[in-house]
Order: C-alpha cells, then sequence, then structure tokens
C-alpha cells in the first residue's frame, strides 16, 4: 500500500502547495542529515527551559465524515493547559472534559495516545502504534528521502520533503512530506498516511515565534479508519485477549467507522519558568472539569459545534441509558484487573478456581467492597476448599481510607491457608490477574499457616509505592521437617514478622482525576525492594532473622515488534531462618521419571527443568533473559510467538543441618538452562522446549530436559 499511497500524497501536495524547484539539484540524504542534526535545537522541547500553551481537542467515532444530521457514534471535547519545563517534561492539567452520553466520564480515555505531540520525537505514536520518526537519530536508516519542491509557509521558505520507510514489513514506518524551515530545517508542517493495520492521516502544523526563533505545535487533525485487520478501536479498554483472539465487549459504544480528532493550541507562554503541581502526574484532572458550563466552551472553541455533534448528546444519552453502558463498562474495566463486580461487591475471579497437586481440585469464593459500598471503609473475604487435602481454607479483614491523594490504606486481615515452601512474595508488586495460574499446578512443597496481619499502604509518590506490615504466624507443617535451634527442634512455630517493601516505575506515567491515581504508560524499569525482620520474643516468635529481596525488571520493546525482557533478583536472609522461609529459585520440573510424566504447564519466570525441593537456600542470585521474535504472520488469526529463554541461579546456605527430615542441595556451583517457547499456536496454547546443564547437569539426558504447554491470558 506504500508506493500508491505516497503517489496520491505527491499528487495532492504539489497541486494543493504549488510546490516548484528542481527536485535533483539537492542531495535530499545531505540535507536530511543537517535536518536530524539540527533536530536538537529546533525541538522546543530539547531547546526551551519552559513554555506552556491550552488546547482544544475534540474527538468523534462516526458513521460517515459527509452526513451532518445524524449523530456520532462517539462525541468528547477537552480543554487542557499543557506545561513543559526541562526537568519533569510535560504535565497536562484538564481544565474541562465533555463526554456525550455519560454521566460519570470516562477518564480512561485521557490516557490514550492518539498521537505524539511532536514529529521530533524518537517513536512517533498513534492510538499507541509505534513508529520510527522520519526526524530521530535513525531517520536516514529507516527512511527514504526525496526533495519534491519548496514552497511558503506562514511568511517563510519551505522545503518539501517526501519519506516512505525502507522495510515496512520489518520496520512499520510512516508515509508522508515534511515541510522544513529553509533557514533553519525545522519542522513547519507534516502530512502523513498510514495503510497497515490502522489507517491513517495526519495534519500538523507548527507556529514561528520569532523573538524566540522556535516552532511550537498549533494544530493537528487525526483521521483514523480501522484498515484490513479484525482489531477494534477500543477507547475503554474493554478488550479481553486470549492468544490471538479480541473480543470487545463494549462495541455497542463505539461501533462506528471513522475517528476523527482535531486540536488547536493557543496562548503560547515562555515568558517565565513554568512551576509544576504534582510534577509525578502526567495528567492531572481539574476539579469540576465535566461541569464546566457552556460559557467555557465557547470561549476554547475554534470552530462552532456542527449539528451532528449537538445530537450526538441525546442520541448518546438515549444509548447509553438503554443498553445500560456505564454498568458494563465498569464490570469490564474491573474484570481487567480480576473482579466481577455486582452492586458494591467485587468478586476476586482468582478464587473460584485452582488446582495444585497437594490440594488438588480447590474452588473457592471471595471478593471486597467498593465505593458503592464506601469510598472510606472496605470489608474483604474468601473461603476455598480443597478436595484432595479435604481442608477448608479462608481469609477475613477490613480497611480504612487515612489519606486518599496518596491511597493510604490502613487494614487487618486474618487467614487460614497454605502458603508454599521457600516462597518469597513483595508486597508492593502489582495485582497480575490470571485465570490461570500455570506454575501453581506443579507445586507439591506446602505449610499451613493462621497469620492476623497489620498493613499500611502509601504511595509515596505515583512512581513510589510503599508498604509496611506487621505479622504474627502460627506455622505447622504438612511434610515431615524439624528445624533445629541448639537444643530444640521447631516443626510448629510462631513468627513475628515487620516487613516495608517499595516499588519504583521511573519511566511509568500516571493520571490523577476524582477516581484516583492510575497508571495510564507502563514504563520500564521497575524496581522492586523489600525488608522484614523477624523478632523472638515479641508475641511469642521463636526465631530472630533478617531477609532481604530486590528485583530489577527491564524490558526493551522494537520497532520492528521484538521484545527482550531482563529480570535480575538478590535474596538473603540471616539469623535463625527455617525452611519455610528460605528461598528457591522457582522450579516447576515435578519429580517424576519420564519426560511425558514430567509434562505440564510452564510457568512464567520459573525454572523449568529444576525439580521442586531440590535446592533451598539463604542467599540467592538469578537472572533470567527472554527474547521475543515478531510474531509469524501465518494469517488473520495465526501469529504465533517464538520466544527465547536463558536461565542462571547461583545460592548457597549455612548450616544446612539445622534442616532435618528433608533432603536438599546447595546451589552454590551455579544453575543454567535455555530453551525456547512458541505461544499462541491455538487459542493462547503454546508448547515449549527446556535443557538443564552446566554445573548441575544430570548422567541421564532425559532428565535434563523440560517439554511443557503454555498458555498466554492478557485482559
Amino acid at each position: 500500500m506504500a508506493k500508491p499511497l505516497i503517489f496520491c500524497l505527491f499528487l495532492l501536495f504539489a497541486l494543493s502547495n504549488s510546490l516548484f524547484g528542481q527536485q535533483n539539484t539537492i542531495d535530499v540524504d545531505s540535507l536530511m542529515q543537517l535536518a536530524i542534526s539540527n533536530a536538537a535545537k529546533n525541538n522546543p522541547q530539547e531547546r526551551l527551559d519552559h513554555f506552556s500553551y491550552t488546547t482544544y481537542e475534540k474527538t468523534i467515532i462516526t458513521d460517515s465524515l459527509e452526513r451532518e444530521t445524524n449523530a456520532h457514534s462517539f462525541f468528547t471535547e477537552k480543554v487542557s493547559k499543557n506545561t513543559f519545563n526541562a526537568h519533569h517534561g510535560f504535565k497536562e492539567e484538564v481544565l474541562g472534559f465533555n463526554m456525550a452520553g455519560f454521566d460519570e466520564p470516562r477518564y480512561e480515555t485521557l490516557g490514550i495516545t492518539l498521537q505524539s505531540r511532536s514529529f521530533y520525537d524518537e517513536d512517533f505514536v498513534i492510538f499507541n502504534y509505534r513508529y520510527a520518526g522520519p526526524l530521530s537519530s535513525r531517520g536516514l536508516k529507516n527512511y527514504n528521502y526525496q526533495f519534491i519542491g519548496d514552497t511558503t509557509l506562514l511568511d517563510r521558505k519551505s522545503l518539501a520533503i517526501a519519506f516512505q520507510p525502507k522495510r515496512p514489513q520489518t520496520i512499520p514506518g510512516l508515509v508522508g512530506i515534511l515541510y522544513l524551515d529553509t533557514q533553519t530545517l525545522a519542522i513547519q508542517k507534516v502530512h502523513i498516511g498510514i495503510d497497515d493495520e490502522l489507517v491513517a492521516r495526519i495534519e500538523q502544523y507548527y507556529k514561528y515565534l520569532p523573538e524566540e526563533e522556535v516552532y511550537l505545535p498549533l494544530s493537528s487533525k487525526l483521521y483514523i479508519e480501522k484498515g484490513e485487520t479484525s482489531k477494534r478501536l477500543s477507547l475503554f479498554r474493554g478488550k479481553v485477549s486470549v492468544g490471538t483472539i479480541e473480543n470487545n465487549p463494549v462495541k455497542e459504544a463505539i461501533e462506528g467507522r471513522y475517528l476523527l480528532s482535531t486540536s488547536y493550541n493557543a496562548n503560547f507562554d515562555l515568558s517565565e519558568k513554568q512551576k509544576l503541581e504534582h510534577p509525578n502526574l502526567a495528567i492531572e484532572v481539574m476539579e469540576d472539569a465535566d461541569k464546566k458550563p457552556e460559557a467555557f466552551w465557547k470561549r476554547y472553541r475554534e470552530q462552532a459545534l456542527t449539528q451532528r455533534d449537538l445530537n450526538s448528546f441525546d442520541y448518546l444519552n438515549n444509548i447509553v441509558e438503554t443498553q445500560n453502558i456505564e454498568r458494563r463498562l465498569a464490570v469490564i474495566n474491573n474484570f481487567g484487573i480480576g473482579y466481577y463486580t455486582v452492586d458494591f461487591f467485587d468478586f476476586d475471579l482468582t478464587y473460584p478456581v485452582k488446582y495444585n497437586n497437594y490440594e488438588g481440585l480447590r474452588l473457592g469464593l471471595g471478593g471486597v467492597t467498593n465505593a458503592d459500598f464506601s469510598k472510606n471503609f472496605r470489608l474483604e473475604g474468601y473461603a476455598a476448599y480443597g478436595f484432595k487435602d479435604q481442608v477448608l481454607k479462608y481469609g477475613i479483614g477490613g480497611g480504612i481510607l487515612l489519606n486518599e491523594s496518596h491511597g493510604a490504606w490502613l487494614s487487618f486481615t486474618y487467614n487460614d491457608d497454605l502458603q508454599e515452601v521457600g516462597s518469597f512474595n513483595y508486597l508492593t508488586d502489582r495485582r497480575v490477574y490470571s485465570l490461570f495460574e500455570p506454575r501453581l499446578v506443579n507445586i507439591t512443597q506446602f505449610f499451613d499457616y493462621k497469620t492476623y496481619r497489620l498493613n499500611q499502604e502509601y504511595q509515596i509518590t505515583p512512581k513510589i509505592l510503599s508498604e509496611f506490615q506487621f505479622a504474627k504466624t502460627n506455622v505447622l507443617q504438612t511434610d515431615s521437617y524439624r528445624f533445629v535451634l541448639g537444643d530444640e527442634s521447631y516443626s510448629e512455630y510462631d513468627i513475628t514478622e515487620a516487613t516495608f517493601g517499595v516499588r519504583w516505575s521511573p519511566s511509568s506515567t500516571f493520571m490523577r482525576s476524582e477516581k484516583g491515581t492510575v497508571e495510564i504508560y507502563d514504563g520500564y524499569p521497575k524496581v522492586t525492594a523489600q525488608v522484614s525482620k523477624g523478632i523472638s520474643g515479641l508475641f511469642n516468635g521463636d526465631f530472630d532473622f533478617t531477609r532481604v529481596g530486590a528485583k530489577f525488571y527491564y524490558q526493551v520493546e522494537r520497532l520492528n515488534k521484538s521484545t527482550t525482557e531482563f529480570l535480575v533478583e538478590g535474596k538473603m536472609a540471616f539469623g535463625d531462618v527455617p525452611l519455610t522461609h528460605l528461598f528457591h529459585a522457582y522450579p516447576n520440573a515435578p519429580t517424576k521419571e519420564t519426560i511425558m510424566q514430567r509434562f505440564s504447564v510452564a510457568g512464567v519466570n520459573s525454572f523449568e527443568t529444576m525439580y521442586f525441593g531440590e535446592f533451598f537456600s539463604d542467599r540467592i542470585a538469578s537472572l533470567q533473559i527472554k527474547h521475543h521474535l515478531r510474531p509469524f504472520n501465518l494469517g488473520e488469526k495465526f501469529k504465533p510467538e517464538m520466544v527465547f529463554i536463558t536461565r542462571y541461579a547461583i545460592g548457597d546456605i549455612s548450616d544446612i543441618d539445622r534442616h532435618q527430615e528433608v533432603s536438599f542441595n546447595k546451589l552454590d556451583k551455579g544453575f543454567m538452562e535455555s530453551g525456547f517457547e512458541i505461544n499462541k499456536i491455538l487459542f493462547g496454547f503454546g508448547t515449549s522446549l527446556t535443557y538443564r546443564y552446566g554445573a548441575y547437569h544430570l548422567p541421564s539426558f532425559a532428565d535434563n530436559i523440560a517439554f511443557k504447554f503454555t498458555f498466554n491470558l492478557q485482559l
């Protein structure tokens, strides 16, 4: 589609702008190299320490761009103040927000990147799709350029440069025309066309400020058509993806084919340094932004609303009310984080069905009250029954909101349940919801615990989450085990433990509204750290120890749709630490004789060839690297993904003789395994093969191999 599209663009813009000049007299590659070199001083975000402007933006989804009498399928408008400073970057303050049909504004739409603010960005984003920037440092590597003439824009001479990607099947790129100032090679105007999974057209215009000798973005227009793909435009994140199958349960609300977004910038201010309130927020919705009078909107609108715009309010009000759209969206959003909402109660979808080798089939029910019950208080609880061990497990608790802006909750819970031996849970880890927990199926080593917990959650900044926990736990063994300490040995013991955890997401961006603070861009790295102290003598605690853990997760996403993940983790324990509170490397190989007997489900970050109970450590470090190749495009519904995986773990343990009636090895020689996964072959299912080698390579070849199936579910 690239060649017909670029031809049409050339023809269109040559006619509309009366382009002229000698096309073959300019070394366009040298010109673009100079333009790329000058990008830093032409880019206002690089050149200026501070600036601000207001933006009016209108977005519609409609069946046709021609008719004026009917209504749109979706209509929203907003007014924002955009402030930039060199230290914190951009912040958007939403002054007004108007969405047809909804009593409660759908704030999640504000976090969608319809298009990047500037064409100077390394990657240009359109509706959350990433494309190589034609003025990026990789521009000459990724694009072919052609000089097509010169013209005059805003009383300044301009060079028109056409561009198209060199390898569109490998590196997604844009097709269009750049208009560059002849004196500075700064961007004056951009026209873009895309025929890919999205069919899109973009126009961006820039305003020249002569005193500062800089161009700032003036206006933009974005037009999107679905294109030749099964993917739908979803503004409400109402999407469930199982493998390659996507479903949008709110289709009725946004079933229109075309999306059109226009924005106009005004009130440019470069006079003084802009002070940012709450600089860690990328978007902040001001109080009463959704309740602005008509006079407010008339002040900022560049053009009056059309009759079709006005018709949209009554039309969408009727649809939202009759089809109960708001209720359905609330249910869908909660489902995406693992809850199903019924009135004032959110049922936790991780409880109903589980399976492991100790409990067998485990059925349960649980959840937590929501804001319809109380914004300041919550009650939670669950009950589950294992049909193999025939024991009822349960938990109950509640919490009180201390500070809404910092998400500060004080909660108390009691649990009588099972926990895996050697597991280490970070308090601040984000809730990861999965209908199917792969590794849980294979676990055999558990201990029974009865725990009273007091927790204090606190969001220090949107990027830094913290949690403090004080817990009193009674531990009982489900298998034979005794911990020897001096002249005493323990199979049952009490642990009193104080824990503090913190999670830092420096590259993520956040939005705050009256609904709270939410992450709108999941950035990397992510750093998590935790320290816990076992206190002997306090509330009959039997042991004194310290446990420390930290992990670093980083993900590199490339424009060719390949991805590399890095996970580095280290944990240490000092003092009198029983086996239940030591560490393992997340083994996932059942202790059975043949490969097919060990055939099971691969975990997410587990060692597939390491046997359960094979190693325990009081000091351990691990490294995992996963490289995802770009999906194989074998059909509209068949796009399998290949992942190459390498894992390494090393650890050690002091006083191994303290642990009686159980046998395990040290991990001091370094454990290595490598393999691959082929995911999303059918309905999210795939397969994996992993091989164990190095110091812990086993004599039998078959014992070093793990052959399993994989399952990928994303919400």
